[in-house]
């Protein structure tokens, strides 16, 4: 299986966004006014494009909270332990 692009959806406390950017450019994709705009319906999974990826979710503070990937076909399988 090929490696999927990785992104995170952070927030942006100079513009008081939520920003989705591509982990390897950190370039921003796309920039919504709060962060379910950004998590319902479809929307990641059309801002990442047809090429898939795995975005990485953060709380407000920076932590993880998901990771959610797309398409789900391309999630690895589970791991034993």
């Amino acid at each position: 299986m090929a490696k999927l692009p990785k992104f995170a959806l952070t927030h942006n406390n100079e513009k008081y966004t939520w920003d989705l950017k591509n982990d390897a450019t950190k370039r921003t994709l796309k920039s919504f006014d709060n962060k379910s705009d950004a998590t319902k319906g479809g929307v990641l999974e059309k801002a990442v494009g047809p090429q898939g990826g795995s975005v990485k979710l953060r709380k407000l503070d920076g932590e993880y909270q998901e990771e959610r990937t797309f398409p789900r076909s391309a999630d690895p399988r589970s791991s034993k332990g």
